[in-house]
């Protein structure tokens, strides 16, 4: 072989060991995105509009897509949100907070300021109307709508559908992560509520003095059940937050437990 063929030879052999370098040091070995990743950034402004409730009865602030009941008694009062589709998550987002602040309209914005609300409630699509033209929630806007007591913090409340800039951020509660017990027989739902950290919970165990860890199933918004005779019993929560991180509260409910009680347990770190 001449030394030109050499050459030539050497010189495709190392283009493509360049090749298959580059593609393993840029794609094969990046490493996995991480929970707290794949979620919005705790840091970034995004981009969504925000509409207000004027709560004409007390009753307005009972109920909600979360379960979380009475919102005020629960400890969360008007900082509260309805997510649209495109936020919701199918209630996983149910316990997540945000800061909300308002953006590109001087005539109706209040300076430097910000809101801090929790989502509890989901702000249904109304296909009746263009996402564009009145359908606020419809796909693919990302929308708040908030109690006025919270908006007008932020805006006029003539503003209307005000352009808003939101993070997610890490929840502050006062004392320990509630859990209340209902149901019937061995049917077993417990609503996880006044969660710190994430604030939004993708997993929950539970477990008498009798049984072993019993995994429970969503039933809607942070409502968790399971099928298991666990009366007389004092009972554990093992409860998983959207970060990954778990919190074990041993012996949370006492052995004379009874279906409406409420219980607090220990609280993640902020």
């Amino acid at each position: 072989m001449s030394s030109l063929a050499v050459a030539f030879t050497l010189s495709i052999l190392l283009t493509l060991s360049s090749l298959v370098t580059s593609h393993y040091s840029s794609s094969s070995f990046e490493s996995p995105p991480s929970l707290e990743s794949s979620s919005p950034s705790f840091s970034e402004w995004r981009s969504a509009h925000a509409t207000y409730y004027a709560a004409a009865d007390p009753r307005d602030a009972v109920g909600g897509a979360c379960g979380y009941g009475d919102l005020v008694k629960g400890g969360y009062g008007m900082a509260t949100a309805g997510l649209s589709e495109a936020m919701f998550e199918r209630g996983q987002i149910c316990g997540a907070c945000f800061e909300l602040r308002c953006v590109d309209d001087n005539r109706w914005c209040i300076p430097g300021t910000s809101i801090i609300v929790t989502a509890t409630n989901f702000c249904a699509p109304n296909y009746g109307f263009a996402s564009d033209g009145g359908g606020h929630c419809n796909p693919p806007n990302k929308h708040f709508v908030l109690p006025i007591e919270a908006f007008e913090k932020i805006a006029i409340w003539k503003a209307g559908n005000m352009p808003v800039q939101y993070r997610r951020i890490k929840c502050r509660k006062e004392g320990g992560i509630r859990f209340t017990i209902t149901g019937s027989g061995i049917f077993i739902s417990v609503l996880i509520s006044n969660v710190a950290g994430h604030g939004d919970v993708v997993a929950v165990k539970v477990k008498g003095s009798r049984t072993g860890w019993l995994p429970m199933g969503r039933n809607w918004g942070q409502n968790w059940h399971v099928n298991a005779l666990l009366q007389n019993q004092p009972l554990s929560f093992e409860v998983t937050a959207s970060d990954g991180k778990m919190l074990t509260s041993f012996n949370v409910a006492p052995k004379d437990w009874s279906f409406g009680q409420t219980f607090e347990g220990k609280q993640f770190e902020t």
